[in-house]
């Protein structure tokens, strides 16, 4: 197997099974849609021809980035021809061409969470691309819509006064999480600037953080250790240090961070919205780990395992609900969501 250990083969197996069978399933399908009139009210395949399927659009977004780690990752997954066979069909630059028409009049659309996992998705590209020849033919044809929406970013992130700090879609941290990886890698000082920028302006003087606050009963993100971990990567190594002293919750409060959240009902398409925020605390505290305080180090680790304990399984057995996204966070939480230079300082 030349996955990284962690990731058992038969898991790999499982996650990109989910993945297939997610963004070929056209139905159900959650239509978020801005119809400008009647010529617009069309099935969501001609409305978005790339990423139509996986329940809505920003989940086939990343269900599709998950098949490209899975085919990066593992040479030998059983699936691998159909998953190769999957992107060469979609991953085209006629349909990209049609996801831009889709775009091009909707200023906001899938803004922020969508446009990061888009980036996120033509960042896992341009990785593959280096090893993997034949990825870049994916690479290159996603790379119209990409550089679309860090355009857009770079336009609207001045005109962003607050932050959106909820553990849901709008949550800005987190995309732009997503975003600085992606400007890192391509080496897009605009977008790179601008992100930095604005999280210093907007968290830099964030204190004691209130965590007892989190979870809200749908959140599927943690508004406070996204932040965290949006600073980490646009700190140096001391002011990360001086940050987090300053920004890190009681005692009392961080306990809630550090512990999983239940989940009462996974077959409610809003409560099964707390598996994913299990599984991206996991994501979260195994990439701050090791820049914390070394007293909070050891739990940060043992709060990786007993999320995922909660809620790996969720990633593939259970409802659509949360099977037609859940893989994406499993494979944040498990480490192998391949973003660059967590560890690094993007400044």
């Amino acid at each position: 197997m030349t996955t990284a250990p962690l990731l058992r083969a038969e898991l790999a197996q499982a996650f990109a099974a989910t993945a297939l069978s997610n963004v070929q399933a056209v139905y159900p399908f959650h239509l978020v849609h801005f119809a400008r009139n009647a010529e617009d009210l069309v099935s969501p395949e001609q409305l978005h021809p790339a990423f139509f399927g996986s329940y809505d659009w920003h989940s086939c977004v990343h269900m599709h980035w998950t098949l490209v780690r899975l085919w990066a990752l593992a040479s030998d997954l059983k699936a691998r021809p159909q998953v190769e066979a999957h992107l060469t069909a979609r991953l085209t630059r006629e349909r990209i061409a049609g996801e831009l028409h889709y775009f091009l009049p909707r200023a906001s659309f899938e803004r922020p969470y969508g446009w990061g996992w888009l980036l996120a998705l033509h960042a896992a590209l341009v990785r593959t691309a280096t090893t993997a020849p034949h990825a870049a033919t994916w690479r290159d044809a996603v790379a119209p819509l990409a550089d679309l929406l860090a355009t857009r970013c770079i336009e609207f992130l001045p005109r962003s006064v607050y932050p959106v700090r909820a553990g849901t879609h709008g949550n800005t941290a987190f995309a732009l999480v997503l975003m600085l990886d992606w400007a890192v890698l391509t080496q897009h000082p605009a977008l790179r600037g601008a992100i930095v920028e604005r999280a210093q302006r907007w968290f830099g003087s964030d204190r004691r953080y209130p965590a007892h606050f989190e979870p809200s009963g749908d959140d599927f993100l943690s508004g406070g250790l996204c932040e965290a971990l949006l600073m980490q990567r646009v700190l140096d190594a001391c002011d990360w240090v001086d940050w987090w002293e300053a920004f890190a919750p009681d005692a009392a409060s961080l306990a809630t961070w550090l512990t999983p959240v239940q989940v009462s009902d996974a077959t409610d398409p809003k409560i099964v919205h707390l598996h994913g925020l299990n599984l991206s605390r996991a994501w979260c505290w195994r990439a701050l780990a090791p820049h914390l305080p070394a007293v909070l180090q050891p739990a940060a680790q043992v709060a990786v395992d007993a999320h995922l304990a909660v809620s790996l399984r969720a990633a593939t057995a259970g409802h659509y609900v949360g099977t037609h996204w859940l893989a994406s966070f499993a494979l944040l939480a498990l480490g192998f969501g391949g973003l660059g230079g967590l560890g690094d300082s993007a400044r």
